[in-house]
């Protein structure tokens, strides 16, 4: 008898780990032949000189397949990896602001903020207040039509600017990516 390959985080069955009392079996090509014990499946596997894998445990009978398990193992760790490259996960950026902001202080900051959203990344965008700025929260509202309006081209959705309220000493908006056509 041949010794199962070594595994770690692997909850697959191979070879002598198969425990059902009949099994349905798939050979190397994908043609089924038929259920039958897990020890006649074994044999079959080894007179190939193969592995004899359960792929589908919670089916019944379980279905195992004749195939090299380290090529399988290699061909998983393979796709997993390729899906991991292609994805982009979504972060959230934020961007601060003050009520009495310079323009050229502004324009630098709205360039981050397009930077961020041409990534693809969420960006919030804050006004903070300080003492009797406070009292004026038009001028947040300002700053952050501003913003939207530089970024308008770069960012999904309608925002109403007026509707945005101070939360404690701040005021905030969050700015979706325009979804990327692919060409």
């Amino acid at each position: 008898m041949s010794k199962p390959p070594q595994r770690q985080d692997d909850q697959t069955r191979v070879n002598e780990e198969i425990r059902a009392r009949q099994v349905r079996v798939i050979d190397e090509e994908g043609e089924q032949l038929g259920i039958m014990s897990p020890q006649d499946a074994m044999r079959e596997a080894e007179s190939r000189s193969l592995d004899l894998v359960e792929v589908a445990p919670q089916a019944t009978p379980p279905v195992c397949r004749i195939m090299d398990y380290g090529k399988y193992r290699y061909e998983q760790k393979r796709r997993t990896r390729e899906a991991r490259k292609n994805q982009h996960t979504v972060t959230l950026k934020e961007v601060k602001y003050r009520p009495k902001i310079d323009k050229h202080d502004m324009e630098f900051k709205n360039n981050h903020v397009r930077e961020f959203l041409e990534q693809g990344n969420k960006v919030k965008v804050t006004i903070m207040f300080r003492g009797r700025e406070m009292a004026h929260p038009e001028f947040g509202h300002e700053i952050l039509a501003k913003v939207l309006e530089a970024t308008s081209d770069l960012t999904s959705g309608e925002y109403d600017v007026q509707s945005v309220r101070l939360e404690g000493r701040n005021m905030g908006l969050v700015l979706n990516p325009a979804v990327k056509k692919k060409p």
